[in-house]
């Protein structure tokens, strides 16, 4: 099952940094994710001054609880870099599968 993540980050003073310096780590998360299978993509939130601020994601797991085992671990979550997490299903239209070859379109 595919699922949208948006996540915002923290909004105090040392938000930025806190992001900056776990960045490697949660990178390094991403390109492990998507060995697994479980990441499809994702980018970041900017604001008006291209600062990002929060992410979202498109994630394949079996389950919501498979999403709430990941989000224990993720360092943007651990480090206190994701202040307000939403998690939805998502479908991707026909017209876009060609983008996700290892991807098998399942019904709503």
């Amino acid at each position: 099952m595919l699922f949208v993540v948006t996540a915002y980050d923290y909004t105090d003073p040392d938000a930025f940094n806190r992001r900056m310096a776990i960045r490697p780590a949660h990178m390094a998360n991403g390109e492990k994710m998507m060995r697994e299978g479980n990441f499809l993509f994702g980018g970041a939130i900017l604001d008006d001054n291209n600062k990002m601020i929060g992410g979202v994601l498109v994630v394949d797991f079996n389950s919501r609880e498979g999403i709430d085992a990941w989000l224990e671990t993720e360092p943007y979550v651990t480090e206190k870099v994701w202040e307000k997490i939403e998690v939805k299903r998502f479908l991707v239209p026909p017209q876009f599968l060609s983008f996700f070859p290892n991807y098998s379109a399942q019904a709503a």
